[in-house]
Formats: C-alpha cells, sequence, structure tokens
C-alpha cells in the first residue's frame, strides 16, 4: 500500500446549465447589492483568443514513465514467469500521481498475471468478477490486522495453495476506508507480512519505516509464494532506480512520521481529533497500528 504518499475547480460554459448569462446575474444579485463591475472595454475579445493547451510529455508504453526518464533498462527483459495472479484494487487518487509503483510492477509481471481494479466502492451485483475473485478459496487478501495471519505461516497449514492474492493500493487512509467499507474484501483469508526489512521508497513519507509501498508487498508475498527470492530482487530494482532518479534531480528523503514525531522533527502541529491524536502517541511509543 502506497503511503501518504493519497481539485480544482473547473469553469462552467456559459448558458442554462452553465454560468449564468447577464441577465440571469442581474436576476441573483440579492436586492440592495451594488451592481456588478463592468468588463473593461475590449475584455469580451479576449474569450474569442485561441487557447494554448500544454502538451504532454511523450510516455514509454511499458513503465509509464516520461521516455526521457524512462525505467525500462531496470525492468526484467522478459516479465517473469509467476503462477500467483495479482489482483490490485487501486484507489482513483493513485491514478494520477507520477511516483507511483503499480505501473512498475505490472511492468514486471505477465498481463494474465497482473490486473488492476480502480474504485472505492464494489458490489456483487455490479462486480462480478471481483466477486468470484473474492468467493474463490485459493485467493488471500494482504490486509494487516489482528485478524490476519502471517503469510509464510498460512500458506504452511492451507489445504488449497492460494493462486492469487488482492492487494489496497492508496494512502494508508484511503486502504483502510476501501478495506472496511466493502463487504467483498472480507470473504478472502486476510493475510500479512512479517518482515523486519526496511521501505526503500524514500521519496514518499510512511506512518514507520517498516511500512511498505504497493509494489514492495507484491515483492515480498510473491517471493514467499512462488518460493522465489530472485523475484523480490528484481521487483525492487526499478523502485531503487526511480528513487535514485528522483533524489539525484532535488528530491528530498522523506522520514517516516515515526521517526519525525519520536525526534522532535514533525512540522505539523498535533491533531486535536482524539482519534488522530491517539494514531500519533502510538507512533511516537512504537505501538504497532
Amino acid at each position: 500500500m502506497e503511503s501518504p504518499t493519497l481539485g480544482e475547480s473547473v469553469p462552467r460554459p456559459p448558458g442554462p446549465s452553465g454560468s449564468p448569462t447577464p441577465d440571469e446575474e442581474e436576476e441573483e444579485r440579492p436586492e440592495g447589492s451594488a451592481p456588478l463591475a463592468a468588463a473593461p472595454a475590449g475584455a469580451a475579445g479576449l474569450w474569442e483568443l485561441p487557447v494554448e493547451h500544454a502538451e504532454r510529455r511523450p510516455e514509454c508504453s511499458r513503465c509509464s514513465r516520461p521516455q526521457k526518464v524512462c525505467l525500462c533498462p531496470y525492468l526484467p527483459v522478459h516479465p517473469l514467469q509467476i503462477s500467483t495472479h495479482l489482483y490490485i484494487i487501486q484507489h482513483p487518487a493513485e491514478e494520477s500521481k507520477v511516483l507511483r509503483t503499480v505501473p512498475l510492477l505490472a511492468a514486471c509481471l505477465p498481463p494474465d498475471k497482473c490486473t488492476v481494479k480502480i474504485g472505492r466502492r464494489f458490489s456483487e451485483e455490479r462486480d462480478i468478477e471481483l466477486s468470484t475473485v473474492c468467493r474463490d478459496s485459493g485467493t488471500l487478501i494482504l490486509y494487516p490486522g489482528a485478524e490476519a495471519t502471517n503469510l509464510e505461516e498460512f500458506i504452511l497449514d492451507s489445504p488449497v495453495y492460494p493462486s492469487t492474492i488482492i492487494l489496497i493500493d492508496g494512502t494508508w487512509s484511503q486502504a483502510k476506508d476501501i478495506f472496511y467499507k466493502n463487504s467483498l474484501f472480507r470473504l478472502p483469508k486476510q493475510v500479512q507480512l512479517k518482515t523486519s526489512i526496511c521501505s526503500q521508497y524514500v521519496i514518499r513519507m510512511q506512518p514507520t519505516s517498516r511500512c511498505l509501498s504497493t509494489l514492495e508487498c507484491a515483492a515480498v508475498a510473491l517471493s514467499i509464494l512462488e518460493k522465489n527470492n530472485c523475484i523480490q530482487e528484481t521487483l525492487l530494482r526499478p523502485l531503487q532506480a526511480l528513487c535514485s532518479f528522483q533524489l539525484q534531480h532535488g528530491a528530498q528523503i522523506r522520514l517516516s512520521k515515526e521517526y519525525l514525531l519520536k525526534n522532535g522533527l514533525y512540522p505539523k502541529p498535533m491533531p486535536k481529533n482524539k482519534r488522530k491524536l491517539r494514531k500519533m502517541e502510538l507512533l511516537m511509543n512504537s505501538v504497532k497500528i
């Protein structure tokens, strides 16, 4: 899951369904208010000028990065041959972020082994494919918590070896919202990773250094399920290259929220909301949340 890592108003067209016409403005002005200022002479002609659209930088079709900073040299020459199907539930806000890790992950895997579904709310009636996946006895969902079983321990005792694993991609608050507000995600067996590795995704802030990005979670989980440690090394290579490139071009290492709080470096005032304040206290006391 991505860390915290996480609208502009759009002008409406004139007319009945958009901005009010001059007559409508006159009718909607509160009684007794001053009349609207007249537009400067010649200003009306500005609307007729052509709009210059900013050209989007050409993107690489494989890694989804701008071609000038393509990361394909760090991807495997051929997609990794795996038997596990990765099913990623992505929060809509994550889709537009520049430094997201899911495109890099998908570029390393065969297309039929990595499915990305974007949304916040899902139902059995509308999402038949997802419902089928969640009801399959071979499906797991990777989400930490009191009810989650460590993945390595689960596969030792499970009578059915997992064939699909679901990951939620978004900030921690977004992932929590998706997990708890979609009953479908309580159908698969809930698992978590028992690992001491620190996140290498240092250009986005994590709650703690032990919180991993979506790509890192997938790398660890697939290496366990496929019984192949080389998978983790291969999947982390483009992430390391991404962070290295960003740091060389002005990005700063983002220390974890836990580290900043413990060392009195957290730049924002403590929240007044009791629930959020309690989370901050848990981080400062190194209690797992």
